[in-house]
Parts: C-alpha cells; structure tokens; sequence
C-alpha cells in the first residue's frame, strides 16, 4: 500500500503507547470497531514491536504501522515486526534515504520549510508535520500550502476531536495524529467499549479532499 492510499484510509491515525502486550489486540479490535483501522504504535516502549506482531496475527483488518521511528535500525526492525508502514518524528538524510529503500512507505517528520525541501528531494510527497501545534498549527499548514502544492500532510501533536476538524478542513491535509483516541487511562483499565466510542466519533471526521 503506498503512503498516499493509506493517509486517506482513515481520517485520523492514533498514536498508540502500549505498556504491555497483551493490551495491543483489544485496543485494535477496538479502534477497528469504531472505524479506525490505521493505527499508529509508538517505538517508546520495549511493548511496541511485539505488539505490532500481535495485532498483525491477530486483527487481519488493522492497518498496523510503526511510530517514533528515528535511525535506519528502526526502520528496519519495524518491517521486520510486520508493520506495513512507518512514521518518524522528525528525518535524517540517513532515514530518508533507508525510507526510500525499504520494503515498508516512511512518513517522515517535518516542522520547517527546509525539512520539506529536505524530505521532497529525496523523493517523499506525504509528510508528518510534527508537533504540529507548537510548529503553528493551521496557520503553518496554510503557509506550507503555497509553495508546496504537491506535498499532502498528517499533522501530528496537540490535535484533539475539537480541533481535528479545522485541521482536516485544509486542501493539503490528509489525515491528523492523534493521542486523544487511546487515553493511558481508558487502555489501563480495559475500558475497550468507551476507545470504539472514541474511535467512532473520529471515524465521522472527513478531510476536505474526501469524497
């Protein structure tokens, strides 16, 4: 699947933080029931490749890619867990370049107009702006939008289901990253029912490129 089918998938992809493995398959049947299907799992816990794993074996209709993806390493031990795509915070030509040649799409990581120049040359058009709030939010989309036409974005960092719809309403936005779909709390005590809740309200969100 290329980079580009899978950000109009599903309007918002959750950044997923899983502690404990036997958590990732209840969360994705989860998110799954209420929509979501593009999931998002986080390297920032020893959890996360196994869980990757998991979900793969185990929820056929989960999307299921790699987060926090930030050396070629990483890269590569997330195709190696299955994921079948990869986000990194941020891009090193290293990591460009490793993206470019792996079996699995990166979205890289961008904040600035130089880290789009950067991540274009080396051959990407679908990018994570991140932390999206703190690098101006709406208003840097709207700037970014005039000189780069051709690159589609999936802002990332301090969006939540207010704010998600002003993000989705722009022309070069895809898709939103989101936290606020898999609360820490909800996860620890298996509340599976109130995250497809979550999951369903942001299934009903529409990018303004969607048909």
């Amino acid at each position: 699947m290329d980079i580009h089918t899978l950000l109009a998938a599903s309007p918002v992809m959750p950044v997923i933080v899983l502690d404990k493995v036997v958590d990732a398959v209840p969360l994705a049947r989860a998110l799954v029931a209420g929509g979501i299907r593009v999931l998002e799992v986080t390297l920032r816990t020893a959890a996360a490749l196994e869980s990757v794993r998991a979900i793969r074996a185990e929820v056929p209709d989960a999307i299921v890619g790699v987060g926090t993806v930030v050396t070629p390493a990483d890269l590569a031990a997330a195709a190696e867990a299955g994921a079948v795509f990869a986000v990194s915070p941020g891009a090193s030509p290293e990591l460009l370049r490793a993206g470019r040649e792996s079996a699995i799409p990166l979205l890289p990581g961008v904040m600035t107009p130089s880290d789009v120049i950067n991540a274009l040359a080396a051959g990407y058009t679908a990018m994570k702006l991140f932390p999206a709030a703190q690098a101006g939010g709406i208003s840097m989309l709207k700037a970014l939008g005039g000189p780069f036409p051709q690159v589609r974005f999936c802002p990332t960092g301090g969006i939540d289901l207010a704010s998600a719809p002003n993000f989705l309403a722009l022309p070069n936005v895809a898709c939103v990253g989101g936290s606020w779909l898999t609360p820490a709390d909800r996860v620890r005590a298996g509340d599976w029912a109130a995250i497809t809740e979550l999951a369903r309200a942001a299934a009903a969100l529409r990018p303004a490129g969607a048909a």
